[in-house]
């Protein structure tokens, strides 16, 4: 007789997980008014100048059936373009091709942005609208990130959020001498060897692909 395998944590913990936002709320205190006030339908010239110093954009997004995504874009501070006080543009870099991203912003025309700036512990949360453009005079007047960009994600900004610096300050992020040693980690290559499931690999084909791909990043 077999026995059956165990269920997840998770499998365990959501027979009694919070059910309703009704309940939810009855665990927390209610927010501040500044809390709640300081979310705006636009950019200020304050909000304006955070998003030209950026060298780190997350982007949040879900398909059609609700499965989500975050992904990271980087560049040099001001690679995403602010078109006007309702829409940033972010070019599209050469990446894995998969386009998870922006197949799931076709999908359901909505997404969700978090603006990281090296240094500091203040970010900046963008959520809307978005579509994916490949206008020739939109891509022409972005920032390349690699070789100029085949496409763009556009979004129409329905809320605007600076968040508080806690997050960055409990992680320590912008404290070396408080990052954990490189041997106290899996190595990059270590972890994709793992995730491949192809015996026939070994860690050195897989550092040299890497290295591989940084050398020709921009084709």
């Amino acid at each position: 007789m077999t026995t059956p395998l165990a269920g997840s944590a998770f499998d365990s913990l959501r027979l009694d997980a919070v059910p309703d936002r009704e309940a939810l709320r009855r665990a927390y205190a209610l927010p501040s008014d500044a809390a709640v006030r300081k979310q705006m339908t636009e950019l200020t010239p304050q909000t304006r100048r955070l998003i030209g110093c950026a060298a780190l954009v997350l982007i949040a997004s879900a398909d059609a059936e609700g499965n989500c995504d975050v992904s990271p874009r980087g560049g040099p501070p001001g690679f995403v373009s602010v078109l006007d006080d309702r829409t940033v543009a972010i070019p599209d870099a050469t990446g894995n091709k998969r386009l998870d991203t922006l197949q799931n912003v076709i999908a359901t025309g909505r997404a969700g942005l978090l603006f990281v700036i090296p240094g500091r512990t203040t970010t900046l949360r963008v959520n809307g609208r978005a579509v994916v453009s490949t206008r020739p005079d939109l891509l022409s007047q972005l920032t390349p990130v690699g070789k100029p960009p085949a496409g763009a994600l556009v979004l129409g900004i329905e809320e605007v959020y600076p968040h508080c610096p806690k997050s960055l300050l409990r992680s320590a992020a912008w404290k070396p001498d408080q990052w954990l040693p490189a041997d106290a980690q899996p190595t990059s290559a270590e972890v994709t060897l793992a995730q491949l499931r192809m015996p026939e690999l070994t860690i050195a084909d897989i550092e040299q692909a890497e290295a591989d791909s940084l050398k020709y990043r921009y084709e």
